[in-house]
């Protein structure tokens, strides 16, 4: 990203008009009203691959169960998957709760100051090393995340290959406000410089933009694929039925949901029809209430008791649909 308006002085310019924008637009998180790095490495973690929107609530919820590192590493898996539920991609829940062990246990509750020694725990990679030490210990040390490469791709005009948008991130880096630096770009990125439609005429730093809108649309994805899928809600004396997913399983291991059943079994009209979606494939989601064999992996659970189930996301969304929880 070296072109010829990319110097000391552009880059000071930039810095202070992002953090100055900043300073009066940024969102109010719960995760930013202090620098807790327990909090702001849960709130990264839970961000990854999802909207704020809807991180918020889970985020509330989880550290409300589990308020410090302490009581998180001190928990059953199966309570921290309950408490993850709906947030998707459990794999994070799992590593999530894997250094939180290994920070209790071998570092005796205290946690890294630097992006390298993060790096060094169970499921942190490079941003998220780098959001925490930045946000929390002021290490002077860039992010690059979906939002900050679209920023970065439109300062400069042109696609960059992964190296170059950490290159390009590193020099422009505020060594003395690092944390909120790295935060305003990826706040500029999520409300202003949005993938479709960007908001130029209010951007803090148009002017200092190569591109201004939009860059040439990359080659097209492969389109959603589409299947139908069907399951028994199988109430019981105020219980439900659930079944437990293979723990070799690719998705989801390990997780409970509603057993799935053939198009053809219960009644022709399904109770409930939803539609969601999981990586490349939407589904439609026809629920019948019906009775169906009890397996080796089945368990019939208390409507009480199912806030403590970690069931997947299609489970709590289908239970929600049908008024259970």
């Amino acid at each position: 990203m070296r072109t010829q308006e990319h110097t000391p002085a552009w880059k000071r310019k930039l810095r202070h008009r992002l953090l100055a924008w900043f300073n009066t637009n940024k969102r109010d998180l719960p995760w930013r009203r202090d620098c807790d790095p327990y909090r702001v490495w849960l709130s990264e973690v839970m961000l990854q691959q999802t909207r704020v929107s809807a991180v918020i609530e889970h985020y509330n919820r989880f550290l409300h169960r589990f308020p410090t590192v302490e009581r998180l590493a001190s928990a059953r898996e199966s309570a921290v998957l309950a408490a993850w539920s709906g947030l998707g991609y459990y794999r994070r829940a799992r590593m999530l709760h894997s250094a939180a062990k290994t920070i209790v246990r071998d570092l005796g509750s205290k946690f890294p100051a630097t992006a390298e020694a993060w790096r060094e725990l169970p499921g942190i990679g490079r941003y998220t090393a780098a959001a925490i030490a930045s946000i929390a210990f002021d290490e002077p040390v860039a992010v690059v995340d979906g939002n900050v490469e679209r920023v970065l791709e439109r300062m400069a005009g042109r696609r960059l290959k992964r190296d170059q948008l950490w290159q390009a991130a590193e020099e422009l880096i505020c060594a003395t406000r690092p944390g909120d630096f790295n935060q305003a770009m990826m706040e500029l990125g999520a409300t202003v410089c949005l993938p479709r439609q960007p908001k130029c005429l209010i951007c803090p730093i148009t002017n200092l933009c190569g591109t201004r809108g939009e860059l040439p649309q990359q080659q097209k994805a492969a389109p959603q694929q589409k299947r139908d899928i069907h399951y028994a809600l199988d109430c019981r004396n105020g219980s439900v039925l659930f079944v437990r997913r293979p723990k070799t399983a690719s998705l989801m291991p390990g997780m409970w949901e509603l057993p799935e059943i053939s198009a053809g079994i219960g009644s022709a009209e399904p109770s409930l029809t939803l539609k969601h979606s999981i990586t490349v494939t939407d589904y439609t989601v026809h629920v019948h209430r019906v009775s169906v064999p009890e397996s080796v992996n089945a368990k019939l659970v208390l409507r009480s008791q199912l806030s403590t189930l970690p069931l997947t996301g299609l489970a709590r969304k289908i239970l929600r649909a049908a008024k259970l929880i």
